[in-house]
């Protein structure tokens, strides 16, 4: 395994798409499911958003191949899109097994290149608990919150016991995008892709802060992606609104800014001034390198770190020292 200043490069972010999800998706009888054509799986959001599942992109000796042109030892392996919190009440326990357990399977494979951040039936709430213990007890690093619910915010009391039970079993909470509920809006042109998942997991961070979640829950370790989505960019202005105009300010103490900084975000972002003012914004402690593997060149990302003017020292952090520590990782 190679080692970078005595660190290990840890991808935070690496998507698989196991085929018992497929035929878990198939069964959905809204969308987003999967549909047949020919020997295609085509993934639909009805007249949203669609896209083709291809098995040769998702294929692990692939992963694994491309994390050795990048020189990347380990990456922490979830499904992103769509997570099984977006399928009905009773599909969602069987998609969460699914995903998990073929995780299980690629970790017990390749230990020492593979880990796991689980899929919760979030709809679920007394099953999404069950299955958090059972992850754990499978050695999974981490668990998975989208930016929705099957159409619920993150932030919905129902959900508050996951939360709950996520903090005491020190299970890190990894945040990522799905399709929005208003992506009718944003469908023309690519703009879900381009802007609205960013900016609807956005929100859903932003509702972790404003309800009181992260107050509730100080012990609560959050992952926001993509260099945190628009949340540190529009800092200022989210704490004029709270601080100045004295909005939103019933569930928090702190000013949103503090919460944000609480906050780890991943490096996934193809622009060198994106990192760098997110690593201002965090510190060193609290970036960690991921590449969204496999809808990416991973070299790039990993070149991307490599031109930050920040200290060798402070690399070894982003690309693996923080997410050892997080994720507990040896």
């Amino acid at each position: 395994m190679r080692l970078i200043d005595s660190m290990m490069r840890i991808d935070v972010q690496s998507h698989i798409f196991p085929k018992e999800y497929i035929e878990v998706l198939e069964k959905n009888p809204h969308p987003p499911q999967v549909i047949r054509q020919g020997s295609e799986a085509i993934v639909t959001y009805g007249d949203v958003q669609t896209f083709r599942l291809q098995d040769e992109v998702y294929d692990p000796k692939r992963k694994l191949k491309d994390m050795d042109a990048a020189d990347v030892d380990m990456a922490l392996l979830s499904t992103n899109i769509p997570p099984p919190c977006m399928l009905s009440p009773e599909l969602g326990n069987e998609g969460a097994h699914a995903i998990n357990n073929a995780i299980v399977e690629l970790v017990e494979q390749h230990p020492d290149r593979f880990a796991g951040l689980a899929c919760l039936p979030w709809q679920n709430t007394d099953e999404a608990i069950v299955e958090l213990d059972r992850v754990k007890e499978l050695g999974f690093r981490g668990i998975m919150l989208y930016s929705h619910i099957g159409g619920e915010p993150v932030d919905s009391p129902q959900f508050e016991p996951v939360y709950t039970h996520a903090e005491f079993c020190e299970m890190p909470i990894v945040m990522h995008p799905t399709v929005p509920t208003w992506g009718e809006a944003i469908k023309d042109h690519w703009m879900i892709g381009m802007m609205g998942l960013q900016v609807d997991n956005s929100f859903a961070l932003l509702r972790l802060i404003l309800s009181g979640i992260l107050e509730r829950h100080p012990n609560l370790r959050v992952v926001m992606p993509h260099v945190g989505g628009i949340l540190p960019y529009m800092s200022g202005r989210l704490d004029h609104q709270t601080e100045v105009l004295g909005r939103a300010r019933e569930h928090i103490t702190q000013p949103p800014s503090e919460y944000l900084r609480g906050i780890y975000l991943d490096t996934v972002s193809p622009s060198l001034q994106s990192l760098e003012y997110a690593f201002g914004f965090v510190g060193a402690e609290n970036l960690l390198f991921g590449s969204d593997h496999p809808w990416v060149d991973m070299p790039r990302f990993v070149a991307l770190i490599e031109k930050m003017s920040i200290s060798s020292v402070d690399k070894a952090q982003v690309f693996g020292k923080n997410a050892q520590k997080l994720f507990k990782i040896d």
